[in-house]
């Protein structure tokens, strides 16, 4: 993926934090950006702002909202080029053990940071699927060091993330020969919403700018040549 221009692109999660630095940073680079969040307000003032980007209010943890979603999404950006599942849950805060942890909140962050990318990811593949061969197509799921190391109180989401690398390596092993790639990327601490609520005593000098992790990931995504079938799915930034 050499040029972002004209590329057609989804960013879950895309309000805040990093999905919302990818998708303005997008912009610039020439991409037609359509974001997805739950909360409707940063949504309407970011549409307002930036009257190019598509908004759209849904949660990818419902079930009944993808395929409404991936429909409207399709009818008005068209088939995908890039699909970015930044949207992540870390269940309640403070973080809890796991022998203090609910079945029904590990529930609810697998179906936000796993199930939520699988459903949109198998709504949009057709889309994809069909488009020009020989253009890149790219699915990159946001990961993260805890889906890795093993962090006291980061169960359920450590759990999901170590999870959906599996799932991006799967994905990307049945469908790299008919031109879809899939790559997970860890784009490291930075001082976002969710690390706030997860270490509210952190001390933000120490973390990432979410526009830092941004321009390296995107760096990293125009860097890979995504016609050779070798090299790892994970990445890190």
């Amino acid at each position: 993926m050499n040029s972002f221009t004209d590329k057609n692109v989804v960013i879950t999660g895309g309000s805040s934090g990093l999905g919302r630095a990818l998708a303005l940073q997008l912009l610039e680079k020439g991409a037609k950006v359509a974001i997805v969040a739950r909360n409707p307000q940063p949504l309407k003032a970011l549409q307002q702002e930036y009257p190019a980007l598509l908004t759209f209010q849904a949660d990818v943890s419902d079930k009944q909202a993808i395929f409404p979603l991936a429909a409207a999404i399709q009818s008005q950006l068209g088939d995908v080029d890039l699909l970015i599942n930044a949207a992540s849950s870390l269940g309640p805060t403070p973080l809890r053990y796991l022998v203090d942890t609910e079945c029904e909140d590990l529930e609810a962050v697998l179906q936000t940071n796993l199930i939520g990318p699988f459903r949109l990811t198998k709504a949009l593949l057709p889309g994809m699927l069909l488009k020009q061969a020989g253009q890149a197509k790219l699915v990159v799921n946001i990961s993260s060091d805890a889906a890795i190391s093993a962090y006291p109180r980061w169960g359920s989401y450590s759990v999901s993330k170590a999870a959906l690398d599996h799932l991006s390596r799967i994905f990307d092993a049945e469908l790299q020969a008919q031109g879809v790639r899939f790559l997970a990327i860890d784009p490291g601490d930075m001082e976002t919403p969710l690390h706030r609520a997860a270490v509210p005593d952190a001390n933000p000098a120490d973390l990432r700018d979410p526009a830092d992790s941004a321009r390296a990931l995107l760096a990293l995504i125009e860097a890979q040549d995504f016609a050779s079938h070798t090299g790892s799915v994970r990445r890190s930034l």
